[in-house]
């Protein structure tokens, strides 16, 4: 028994309602349970309870024990001195206000149906689950209550990207062309380079890009030069000498300084995704899109975003992955696939908080964006496709890693839509 349970019990009144009575006989009818608090205080704000026949307005305190309120040390909290009903499962002790004024005690496990109790043990037993708690009964779920929770789930995860987006944005004073730049950054290293990069875009102020973007070279040199991959004494490449020199006039003329910026890996990457190609066309987007903040803020739909990110890496590239070593002529132009990780990553989480912070709603817009591109194929959407649950676009997709790794992984079933409906049913 947890306490989570005695919560969802009480705020979803999945208790015997009739002849409901506290530890000492008196008639108690629940009005309002209240709302549900999450932080410090009692569990449960403004309830009406009416108490043989007295109508009483304030708070409600749930534990597993009565005697948690003295283990909690509430009686020395004015906090409680609200405190209506006091709500356990076990009534072991009688509990005083600091007034001395005995709190009425209504336990639980008098009034819970059997049928409750066994859907909670069903969910939580992991004897037969590989997954998660609910893998045996997610798929039978209706479609418009998993559709609305993952739609909400969706928009969690967005809240919780805020919170990146608003510390760059104070690293930046307030720049929002350097928060798209180091988002960008980051995401075009993907995860094994995604820090590197960033560390490139936390050493590297965004103006020495604006006064450098209308030539690909001198971006390119800057990038390069910056993440350490101009270094090699040996390498005898034109380019790479090119480069090398206006790398060494650029750090001279802005004081660069790539010390603190960490070296990106090669090792494990396919070589389109290679350090020196994803600079590459980094650089040759920051050339073709000025003002590519406000193009990004005002796109709104799918094709668009195909059409603002069609770039390459420079011709040298074509035919090289390295440099000094040449390999099989191809374009190394971003992918539809590849855009759309920058869409999910980057562009919508910068366009829901930009909307935000000027007072705007764009989740409609965000929306038929997210559900436009294709669902992401990892281990987790996989998982819960195999299990019942329809992903269908990367906005599902979104919404079931949100699901899996703040719900479900952290047993908050009882917090979980599908948990809840499993446990109501």
């Amino acid at each position: 028994m947890k306490e989570d349970l005695l919560h969802f019990i009480w705020k979803y009144k999945k208790l015997q309602l009739q002849e409901l009575v506290s530890s000492k006989g008196e008639q108690i009818r629940i009005i309002e349970v209240g709302t549900h608090n999450y932080f410090a205080g009692p569990d449960f704000f403004n309830s009406k309870v009416e108490i043989d026949g007295q109508l009483w307005a304030g708070n409600v305190e749930v534990h597993l024990n009565s005697s948690d309120w003295y283990a909690h040390h509430h009686e020395q909290d004015p906090n409680y001195n609200n405190v209506i009903l006091h709500v356990v499962w076990e009534d072991d002790a009688t509990i005083f206000r600091s007034d001395n004024t005995e709190i009425p005690t209504l336990q639980l496990k008098n009034f819970i149906s059997a049928e409750v109790l066994d859907a909670y043990r069903r969910l939580f037993d992991k004897s037969k689950k590989s997954f998660i708690n609910c893998e045996n009964d997610i798929g039978d779920i209706d479609d418009f209550t998993v559709g609305n929770w993952l739609e909400r789930l969706y928009f969690e995860r967005l809240e919780r990207k805020s919170e990146e987006v608003t510390s760059l944005l104070e690293a930046s004073t307030n720049d929002w062309e350097q928060v798209l730049f180091s988002m960008l950054l980051k995401n075009f290293g993907l995860n094994i380079n995604g820090e590197a990069f960033l560390s490139l875009a936390q050493a590297l102020n965004f103006s020495v890009v604006r006064k450098l973007q209308t030539s690909v070279p001198q971006l390119e040199s800057v990038f390069f030069g910056m993440s350490h991959l101009l270094e090699e004494e040996t390498v005898l490449d034109a380019y790479y000498i090119q480069l090398k020199k206006e790398f060494d006039y650029q750090r001279h003329k802005f004081e660069l300084k790539p010390e603190s910026v960490q070296k990106p890996e090669f090792f494990r990457l396919r070589p389109p995704n290679f350090p020196t190609i994803r600079l590459s066309q980094l650089a040759n987007l920051y050339s073709a899109q000025h003002g590519l903040f406000h193009k990004v803020m005002q796109t709104s739909n799918l094709k668009d975003f195909y059409q603002l990110f069609d770039i390459s890496a420079s011709s040298y590239w074509d035919d090289h992955f390295t440099f000094g070593k040449t390999s099989k002529k191809s374009t190394k132009k971003l992918t539809k696939k590849f855009i759309d990780l920058l869409l999910i990553n980057t562009v919508l989480p910068l366009k829901f908080c930009y909307a935000k912070f000027n007072g705007k709603d764009k989740n409609a817009e965000i929306e038929t964006i997210s559900t436009a591109i294709k669902k992401e194929e990892n281990s987790i959407a996989n998982n819960f496709r195999m299990h019942g649950l329809q992903v269908q676009h990367s906005r599902d997709s979104q919404a079931v890693l949100e699901l899996y790794k703040q719900y479900c992984t952290t047993n908050r079933c009882l917090e979980c839509a599908i948990g809840s409906r499993l446990l109501g049913r």
